[in-house]
């Protein structure tokens, strides 16, 4: 919706005011069940559809705030998979009666998911014994667990039986706030800041987190310099210099420290892959 980071939320019919917005949604037992966070009114009044972000979800990232963490997705669950949506065409091969549950596509190397036994082409289909349908639906459900929970996962691997698998979700690898680093010489990345890409860091910087499992350093921002002049952006992975794959901001330090006229620098920008020759 573009309204917060956060794409979870309860629809309701209550009046929501200017000024409501943090204010609780209460039940008919003064229950709070979420946090008002907007409305689409096409009159500008309260007549319209509210949103209040659910309380379970309001509950873990306040315990995360109290726990010490800069910000609610350095401690924010994660079983370090990737999924998509089950089609129809999708749920005729796997001879499902409906698309139902999510299909796993890539799996992170180390993480929860991988150590629980999680395969690419497994279809997760309930949560906790709660039913899933869509990514959203695992993705909230994973969220509004603490960090060190175990998970009880019904998985389905092609046509064959239905499986459980348990997982402990866990913070994304890397947490904590990332040191940036300013590059400074005579080499074509001078004037460019960058960070390490860890999990942690590219879900706090709305970048895909499966995006750093082969390696690479983010561009962070610009300073004039020669990095302006080769048109590095924000947002840019380098993934090579001088054929020489950089998984780190210290390897690609200890590439550009060799000096030199001639450079290659290969980078990845915004799914595809660019390479430039420089001579200085």
């Amino acid at each position: 919706m573009g309204i917060t980071d956060v794409s979870y939320f309860i629809q309701t019919d209550a009046a929501i005011n200017p000024g409501n917005s943090g204010g609780a949604l209460v039940d008919m037992n003064g229950d709070m069940i979420g946090m008002n966070t907007a409305i689409l009114s096409q009159s500008g009044t309260s007549s319209g559809v509210g949103f209040a972000i659910p309380a379970p979800l309001i509950k873990r990232v306040v315990e995360t705030a109290l726990g010490g963490h800069a910000s609610a997705s350095a401690g924010r669950p994660w079983l370090g998979i990737k999924t998509q949506d089950v089609t129809q065409d999708i749920a005729k091969t796997m001879d499902l009666s409906r698309p139902e549950g999510v299909l796993v596509t890539d799996i992170y190397p180390g993480g929860p998911g991988e150590r629980a036994g999680l395969k690419q082409g497994d279809l997760i289909t309930s949560i906790d014994g709660v039913a899933i349908n869509d990514e959203a639906s695992l993705d909230y459900h994973v969220a509004t667990r603490a960090a060190g929970d175990e998970v009880s996962l019904q998985v389905r691997t092609g046509k064959g039986a239905v499986r459980t698998v348990h997982a402990r979700v866990e913070p994304p690898p890397g947490g904590g706030s990332a040191s940036e680093v300013h590059i400074s010489g005579h080499n074509p990345l001078d004037g460019a800041s960058v960070i390490d890409l860890t999990p942690a860091a590219a879900e706090q910087l709305g970048v895909d987190p499966f995006a750093v499992s082969g390696g690479g350093v983010l561009v962070t921002k610009i300073v004039d310099g020669f990095a302006a002049r080769l048109g590095l952006q924000p947002g840019d992975m380098i993934k090579g210099v001088n054929g020489q794959p950089v998984g780190s901001v210290k390897a690609l330090q200890a590439v550009l420290a060799g000096g030199g006229h001639n450079w290659q620098i290969t980078i990845q920008r915004r799914g595809q892959m660019i390479t430039a020759s420089v001579q200085m």
